[in-house]
C-alpha cells in the first residue's frame, strides 16, 4: 500500500502548489505588483462566488462542493494522508477521501494475489456490509487477514437496513445516506 500512498501524496503536493502558488500570485496581483492576468482574474471571481477556479480543478480530485466545502474537504483528506504516514497504514480506509480509488482498489488485490499467488487478473472483491462497529464478525479496531475496512460511501434514493442488511427506501426528505463499513475480501 506503500505505492498508492505514494502516488496519492504526488497528486495532492501538485494541487497544493498550484493552489499555493496562485494564491501568491493573485496577492501580489491585488497588490499592484505583478499584471493580473486572465488565469488570475479567473480565479478571483471564482473565489469571490464561493467556486473552486478551474485552475485548481484542473489539477484536483472530482468534486462539485462549493468552495468553502472544499477546502474542510481537502483539510480532511490531507488529515487523513498525514495520519496514514505518521502512524502507518490504517485499519479503516476513507475510500472516498483517495484521488483515484481505482489504485486503492487494485493495491488491496495485488497484496492480495502476492501473499496467495493467484494471479490478479482472476481475482475481484466479496463484499460484506458490517452490521455495527462491533460486528462479531468484523473487528474494524484492527486490520483484515485479508482485504481492506471502507468507509465513507454514500447511497443516493434508498437507504441501507441494518436489520435486515438489505437496501431499503428512503425516508421522506432525506436524500442521501452514509452506508456502513464495508469489508472489501478478494477471492
Amino acid at each position: 500500500m506503500n505505492t498508492v500512498l505514494q502516488q496519492e501524496l504526488l497528486r495532492f503536493n501538485k494541487l497544493l502548489t498550484t493552489v499555493i502558488k496562485s494564491l501568491q500570485q493573485l496577492s501580489k496581483a491585488i497588490e499592484g505588483l505583478v499584471v493580473m492576468s486572465a488565469e488570475l482574474e479567473e480565479v478571483y471571481n471564482k473565489m469571490f462566488d464561493n467556486q473552486v477556479p478551474d485552475l485548481w480543478h484542473k489539477v484536483a480530485y472530482p468534486s462539485r462542493k462549493p468552495l468553502g466545502s472544499w477546502i474542510n474537504d481537502l483539510i480532511k483528506r490531507l488529515q487523513f494522508m498525514d495520519k496514514w504516514i505518521a502512524e502507518g497504514a490504517p485499519n479503516t480506509f476513507w475510500i472516498s477521501g483517495f484521488y483515484f480509488t481505482q489504485s486503492f482498489l487494485t493495491g488491496t488485490l495485488q497484496n492480495y494475489s502476492r501473499k496467495t499467488e493467484i494471479p490478479i487478473d482472476t481475482l475481484a472483491f466479496d463484499f460484506y456490509v458490517i452490521k455495527k462497529e462491533n460486528d462479531p464478525l468484523c473487528d474494524i479496531t484492527k486490520a483484515p487477514e485479508d482485504g481492506c475496512y471502507v468507509y465513507g460511501l454514500f447511497l443516493d434514493g434508498c437507504r441501507w437496513d441494518n436489520e435486515e442488511m438489505v437496501l431499503a427506501e428512503p425516508y421522506p426528505k432525506i436524500l442521501n445516506y452514509e452506508m456502513p463499513y464495508l469489508w472489501l475480501q478478494p477471492r
